[in-house]
């Protein structure tokens, strides 16, 4: 029952046919091809369920057009298609053994309409992209789920997406105005048109008459119109939608709302308007701590009719995991965790009057609560941020603290919220009767909508026949107390077996003929929603190979992919961590062919291509740094040669730099092109891994560090800090062809007219911080710098006595982890941070003079909270600073922009292009490299953001 090796791939003239259809020209974008290559068809397989299907071939569909053709045709072929976004569905809906087709890459637009009360977006953008572009106009998308930040539109509209907050009335069907979709038959359908009816029923005449039939024969049953009634009068995304049976008429409106939660069986949705909502600016939040779960539970009455916009349950194991959290709240520790639960309780509000009467009335209810300590609603937003970090954390945490080599099974159910603390106190025996030990329970307890998990291996008899016997039970608890299935995970393939047991045979009987008339080929997503099969539940489940430990507790939930630079070009993180499990289940099965193949592949794909950036970590809940798996894979693959010549150039740093800014001033004033064929050729012989190419774009190489002399700044006094420069700004000349001073100069002139002074290390131009090794995976050469710049660090600094001040993001991050290994108690300090606290107080800055300033900070920028003093430089020296909504990581990451440029130009593309609409009159970052990489993606000179405090107050 558990998953198999790859299996055989559609027929040549399958896949030529699908393509012919995808691109319907021979000189279409790469993006609109089907590939069979093993690497592609494992790494898209896996979703955040714990469902795993391997696809037979995967593409990625350019526009609503091309998916058109492509469905036509896969209808004629009947060749099963699943659509793929975020890939964060929980319940195998997502996954699929035909057509892997890809609605993310293409499908980003957001446009907001009507100040902000409509907003129309593609299936590719993320719920909190959307938001962010509605912020400014004070409003949101009425859906909220916790997985906002990877969630796509695609999926919310698929799955019926509600959330913590948005319950029935605000959720996807409810705040979806008008979308435009795809049929099998290739039939595109715009809600909004104005003959929208008119050109459906041209269109499709059986399958409008075929929808008025379904629609009379469930209005008019009185039984069918009861059981709708009171489910969906709960969440509800089991089965398909036929409420909208009993809310609409209209044939076009009718299969929209149908489409909605429809999981990708009925229709692809290209487009899609929403009605958004105001955001309630005030709230005021508190997390309340029972005995038990039996104590949070029937206390919700009460809470719920405060009024309260969110009750969030966490269990006894969700507190224990919550601890974990380097800023976990404080109303969770502190005391020895038994049975304890914790309800996360908020509320919101458009005006802070409104706000203070809903926090009377809750104050009053928590003060007569049984609780392990005094609850305080608060409008404290760093103790906001850090409840609803843990909570929206919380399954992926809890999944990543499984037992190594277990699959994290996640389900969701909801009952009237008067029988939810009975249903708690049930799920709990069942979890002893199946013995599914540190089980955990948590959600949004206000709806009655629990989440539960389970782990295990779910591989062997017995192993899934507890499952087969605990779903069953689950099933009799749930529906005999009145309650739901699914309440907002979607039906997928894991309920699918459950739906007629819900709904009886009438009510079912109604879905299976509504998909035969939308699919009669039973093209899309097959097995989802609709499945005869008793056991479906137990097939196909997602087993975890044990892999790597930097990334083993990874639960493939994609929250670190809209964050990845690479995401684009190659593999996200999750799906480099998808391939190495891939790669183990193949040496397992002793399939070596596949593990040969797959690896060739990884190498550029998961290996070359890894900004190594650390990105991924700043999403991931269980945080994982997948660019440390990838430093580990460089390492391995070190060839000897290059090891010996990176640890010389380490024992040799200063003429190394030297000659490498010396080389870039020489061809700076050669032609470009005879610089670019030398290093292409390079390349050639000796690997794009070993060799940067030559671009125009780069500058001449920057003036040695040692010029600064033993200090700078004040000619006398007590130094402030230690100023290392970083070894990238002597390589790297500054911008403008040479008529910038660049960062090194500004700071030094800077600190000379704040009147401070700050010395400088002995044997300065031989220092580094060590990220070339490092991320390369030249173990010896790092040492060989950890040893230097810990002794010159510390002479310096007197041991500590003195901060260390250096002026590159990723270079402050270098040293202050370099440091850390060669266990110096040495305080690491970024020149922003610096600037901010040391500079600006000391300097005489006039009224901004440049208009319009762009910043990109970046992912150095980013880790180390550099942001808000970044942008407090920035708005120093310009009237109005934008950092662009589609800011990413450039990926320049060093040299990787210089042997790949291909990546840095995939990560750039959406901020380059948003910055160029902006049209600003200056752009700024805080690392060389950085700029570089941006001025090459925008036509545009970045520079260091001090440069232009330099030139502000001169």
């Amino acid at each position: 029952m558990a998953t198999t090796l790859l299996a055989p791939t559609f027929a040549d003239g399958v896949v030529a046919e699908l393509g012919a259809a995808l691109s319907d020209a021979p000189d279409a974008p790469d993006a609109a091809t089907i590939s069979t290559r093993p690497l592609d068809r494992v790494a898209q397989a896996a979703d955040a369920s714990h469902v795993l299907l391997t696809p037979r071939a995967v593409a990625a569909a350019a526009d609503a057009a091309g998916v058109a053709r492509l469905l036509r045709t896969a209808t004629a072929l009947r060749v099963p298609v699943t659509f793929r976004s975020g890939g964060t569905s929980l319940s195998g809906q997502a996954s699929g053994d035909g057509l892997l087709l890809d609605v993310r890459r293409e499908f980003r637009r957001i446009d907001v309409l009507d100040g902000g009360r409509h907003v129309r977006c593609q299936p590719g953008a993320t719920v909190r992209q959307v938001n962010a572009r509605l912020a400014r106009f004070g409003h949101r998308l009425g859906p909220d789920p916790a997985s906002e930040a990877a969630c796509t539109i695609g999926g919310v509209i698929s799955n019926n997406s509600s959330g913590m907050a948005c319950g029935v009335l605000e959720n996807t069907y409810r705040t979806l105005e008008s979308m435009v979709f795809v049929l099998p038959s290739g039939t595109v359908v715009d809600t909004a048109a104005p003959d929208a009816d008119r050109a459906l029923a041209a269109a499709e005449p059986a399958l409008v008459a075929g929808l008025e039939r379904l629609r009379r024969r469930v209005a008019g049953d009185p039984e069918s119109v009861r059981l709708v009634r009171r489910m969906f009068a709960m969440k509800n995304t089991m089965g398909y939608g036929v409420n909208a049976f009993l809310d609409h008429s209209s044939p076009a409106e009718l299969l929209s709302r149908l489409v909605i939660g429809g999981e990708g069986t009925l229709a692809f949705v290209a487009e899609a308007t929403f009605r958004t909502v105001p955001v309630r600016a005030h709230a005021a939040t508190t997390l309340a701590v029972f005995a038990d779960l039996d104590a949070a539970t029937r206390s919700l009455p009460e809470l719920v009719a405060t009024g309260a916009a969110t009750l969030e349950l966490m269990d006894a194991t969700s507190i224990r995991v919550g601890r974990g959290f380097a800023d976990a709240p404080a109303a969770i520790t502190g005391f020895d965790v038994a049975d304890h639960a914790a309800l996360l309780v908020e509320y919101q509000a458009p005006e802070a009057d409104e706000l203070a009467a809903l926090v009377s009335a809750g104050s009053g209810v928590l003060g007569d609560l049984p609780l392990v300590a005094p609850a305080r609603l608060a409008p404290d937003a760093d103790a906001r941020a850090s409840a609803w970090k843990l909570r929206k954390g919380l399954y992926a945490s809890v999944a990543g603290a499984r037992p190594s080599g277990t699959t994290a099974l996640l389900e969701d159910v909801v009952v009237p919220v008067p029988e939810l603390a009975a249903t708690c106190a049930s799920l709990q025996e069942l979890f002893d009767r199946y013995a599914y030990r540190d089980s955990v329970i948590f959600g949004h307890a206000k709806d009655g909508n629990i989440h539960f998990m389970l782990t295990d291996r779910f591989e062997t008899d017995d192993q899934l026949s507890r499952y087969a016997g605990f779903t069953d039970d689950l099933v009799d608890l749930v529906l005999g107390a009145g309650g739901n299935l699914k309440a907002e995970h979607g039906t997928g393939r894991v309920m699918a077996p459950f739906v007629r047991r819900q709904y009886g045979d009438e009510l079912y009987d109604v879905m299976v003929q509504l998909k035969r008339l939308c699919d009669p080929a039973g093209i899309l997503n097959p097995g989802v929603i609709i499945d005869d099969d008793p056991d479906a539940h137990l097939r196909d489940i997602k087993l975890a190979e044990t892999v790597e430990t930097e990334v083993d507790r990874c639960v493939e939930c994609g929250y670190c992919e809209p964050v990845c630079p690479s995401k684009d070009l190659t593999l996200t993180p999750r799906q480099r961590i998808v391939t190495r499990r891939a790669i183990a289940r193949a040496e397992a099965a002793g399939d070596g062919e596949l593990v040969t193949e797959l690896e060739r592949a990884f190498d550029y794909d998961g290996v070359d291509t890894c900004a190594a950036d650390g990105m991924c970590r700043t999403a991931c809940p269980v945080l994982i740094n997948t660019g440390d798996l990838v430093k580990r894979l460089r390492r391995e693959r070190r060839q000897p040669v290059a090891e010996a010549a990176w640890s010389a150039a380490a024992r040799a740093w200063a003429p190394v730099t030297r000659g490498a800014a010396l080389a870039l001033t020489a061809a700076e004033a050669l032609p470009t092109a005879p610089t670019r064929a030398v290093t292409d050729i390079a390349r050639a012989a000796l690997g794009r891994e070993s060799v940067p190419r030559y671009t125009s774009d780069l500058p001449g190489g920057g003036r040695r560090r040692s010029r600064l002399g033993a200090a700078i700044g004040a000619s006398v006094g007590e130094p402030v800090a230690v100023y290392l420069p970083a070894c990238v700004n002597t390589m790297f000349g500054a911008a403008e062809g040479g008529a910038g001073v660049g960062v090194t100069e500004a700071v030094r002139r800077l600190a000379e007219r704040a009147g401070i002074r700050m010395v400088v290390p002995p044997g300065v131009d031989s220092l580094c911080c060590s990220t070339p090794w490092t991320s390369k995976g030249f173990a010896d050469g790092r040492e060989v710098m950890l040893r230097r710049v810990a002794a010159a660090v510390r002479e310096a600094t007197r041991d500590g006595e003195l901060t260390v001040v250096t002026d590159a993001s990723s270079c402050t991050e270098g040293f202050a982890h370099l440091l850390a290994d060669a266990g110096a108690a040495v305080r690491v300090e970024d020149v922003v941070a610096f600037a901010v606290r040391e500079l600006l107080p000391r300097l005489a800055v006039p009224a901004p003079g440049i208009p319009s300033l762009v910043l990109h900070p970046t992912c150095s920028s980013t880790q180390l909270g550099l942001d808000p003093a970044l942008r407090t430089l920035g708005e120093a020296v310009a009237a109005e600073v934008v950092v662009p909504q589609a800011w990413a990581c450039c990926a320049f990451a060093g040299d990787r922009g210089m042997l790949h440029p291909e990546l840095t130009a995939s990560a750039t593309a959406a901020e380059a292009a948003e910055v160029r609409a902006l049209g600003a009159d200056a752009h700024a970052s805080c690392n060389r490299t950085c700029e570089l990489g941006m001025t090459r993606a925008t036509g545009s000179d970045y520079r260091h953001v001090l440069e232009l405090l330099e030139e502000a107050t001169r």
